[in-house]
């Protein structure tokens, strides 16, 4: 009952102090101390430690990687050169500049993984919609939703999908072939409400400049870029971990930065977020510990067995609600290792719960509080009423579509 009792109050203080960032301390300030007192307290054995840090060992050397190598390009020029390729696209119109945000936040989100669009591109969406004179809103509103719903297409999207990947016993390329149709989907519901939503911030006049010249392209950022997506089915083949793949990509970035003194060592050091990664780490070790205190055999209650339509949705909207209460990465932690003896649709469908549901309310994941973060310091309030009625048009919609199109992706494709 103690350690039952530890265990969720040390998630709580964890995620409470994730969201509001007492002192302006990093998340890992609070999650790496209520791990050692979980672990000090007995509430989760020495065994289970290990285990967890040598599942998520792959995966926070995977997200060190990647965000080195979405800060190097971002170095390089790519994504001023995204924003010079979404106001050319546009040619002053805010629909078409809407359209070809989601194109691009669809695409780095699923390459890059969500934390490039949060980080990189949400300052590029508002300066280009400051040089085209238009209402930045919608387009800012879109970064932040396709940072989660975009983010179901590879094992690489998401720091979920990465946790949950080797559950599915897929291949890179099984995976996203049965995760393209939701994919597809769900952005599809996403930018159909988008349009309606904010009809009049999207009819209002354009007000810019004649536009400036586009960016030259940074070539070498872009190939090596594509390289890595393409290595990532071909090392899978192989049986080599995506961490590598994307190691081998970051190396490359930085060795050209180190060289053309565009970067320093350190540099590169604070852009693997060494405290973000520990924060993984403690996390999980926390939410093992509550796991193993009788969330787990809880779940177990709720979640349904099998992979027929219904069990899908009801599996999508367990994950979904998980995400909202406490976070969807303790949610998905939480929930895939008993979605698993369902087989790989019950975890991919679990995936569609934790990636989509957050967009439901600030809390549901980190990539939304950042983003909120990072929408404030550019003078746009994020109310609180409007995001959650835009989060109630689009996240039922979307989960149940994309749902739905899971489970016709593994009617034809199989597993």
């Amino acid at each position: 009952m103690i350690s039952e009792f530890l265990s969720v109050a040390m998630l709580v203080l964890v995620l409470l102090c994730a969201v509001m960032r007492p002192f302006r301390w990093p998340e890992a300030a609070f999650a790496v101390p209520a791990a050692g007192v979980v672990i000090l307290a007995g509430a989760i054995p020495w065994d289970h430690v290990r285990e967890e840090a040598e599942r998520l060992g792959p995966v926070i050397g995977f997200l060190a990687a990647v965000l080195v190598l979405a800060r190097l390009c971002a170095d390089e020029g790519l994504f001023h050169a995204c924003g010079g390729w979404m106001a050319r696209w546009a040619a002053g119109s805010p629909r078409r500049l809407l359209g070809s945000v989601f194109v691009l936040a669809s695409a780095i989100t699923a390459v890059l993984s969500l934390d490039a669009t949060v980080v990189l591109l949400t300052p590029v969406v508002f300066a280009t919609a400051a040089r085209m004179g238009v209402r930045p809103k919608p387009h800012v509103y879109a970064s932040a939703h396709l940072s989660n719903t975009a983010s179901l297409l590879l094992p690489v999207s998401n720091l979920t999908n990465l946790l949950a990947f080797a559950a599915t016993g897929l291949s890179f390329t099984r995976f996203a072939v049965l995760m393209l149709l939701p994919w597809l989907v769900a952005i599809a519901v996403e930018y159909v409400v988008f349009r309606r939503f904010f009809g009049a911030d999207l009819d209002a006049p354009s007000t810019g400049s004649t536009p400036e010249p586009q960016p030259a392209t940074p070539l070498f950022a872009l190939v090596t870029v594509a390289a890595t997506l393409i290595g990532f089915p071909v090392a899978s083949v192989f049986g080599i971990a995506p961490a590598w793949v994307a190691t081998a990509g970051a190396l490359v970035m930085a060795v050209r930065a180190l060289a053309r003194r565009h970067s320093t060592v350190p540099g590169i050091v604070r852009a693997a977020s060494v405290p973000f990664l520990a924060f993984v780490l403690a996390l999980g070790v926390v939410v093992r510990a509550v796991v193993d205190n009788g969330l787990g055999q809880a779940l177990g209650h709720v979640l349904p067995d099998g992979t027929s339509l219904p069990a899908l949705l009801a599996t999508a909207g367990v994950a979904a609600l998980l995400a909202n209460l406490i976070n969807n990465l303790p949610a998905v932690l939480a929930l895939v290792p008993l979605a698993a003896s369902s087989g790989p649709g019950a975890v991919l469908a679990v995936l569609v719960g934790v990636n989509i549901g957050p967009n439901l309310t600030y809390a549901g994941s980190l990539a939304t509080l950042l983003w909120r973060h990072i929408a404030h310091q550019h003078g746009q309030g994020i109310g609180l009423k409007e995001f959650t009625r835009l989060g109630l048009l689009t996240t039922p919609a979307a989960l149940a579509l994309a749902t739905v199109a899971l489970w016709l992706s593994l009617r034809i494709v199989g597993t």
